[in-house]
């Protein structure tokens, strides 16, 4: 499957829509424009069913390594809000990181808002473990 986008498994975007919303709580201004942003780009997202998700794209509990213009390069996993651990590199979605990469694929360049300024991002490896992508959609 080739499509330009975020490309959503359909229980993790029901389950990412529900968090967004409430999530307009959040006090820090550039979380809230980075949130507003992912749920941008969610309208025009590709939504498949767990089967045919691709697995070079970016979903909950996927490693990920992340390289920036700035020169650094980081290995985090995406996570949902409850399950985020910095000492692990557990990161939240809801976090700008966890924002500008979610439901983006493998060799994908992002251009992104940080609270340091504008990042230009390169997904150079995402791996799936497929038992961690069972998830509850309750909140």
């Amino acid at each position: 499957m080739e499509c330009n986008g975020l490309i959503l498994e359909k229980r993790e975007y029901v389950f990412l829509k529900r968090v967004l919303n409430i999530s307009g709580y959040v006090d820090d201004f550039e979380t809230q424009k980075s949130l507003q942003r992912l749920s941008n780009e969610l309208k025009s997202a590709h939504i498949v069913d767990d089967c045919d998700m691709p697995l070079n794209v970016i979903r909950f509990n996927s490693k990920v390594t992340v390289s920036s213009d700035r020169g650094w390069e980081k290995t985090l996993q995406v996570v949902a809000p409850a399950d985020k651990d910095v000492a692990l590199s557990k990161v939240s979605v809801l976090t700008p990181m966890g924002s500008a990469i979610f439901g983006n694929k493998e060799g994908a360049i992002i251009n992104w808002m940080f609270p340091s300024g504008m990042q230009e991002l390169t997904i150079t490896k995402v791996i799936q473990d497929a038992l961690e992508h069972t998830m509850e959609v309750v909140l």
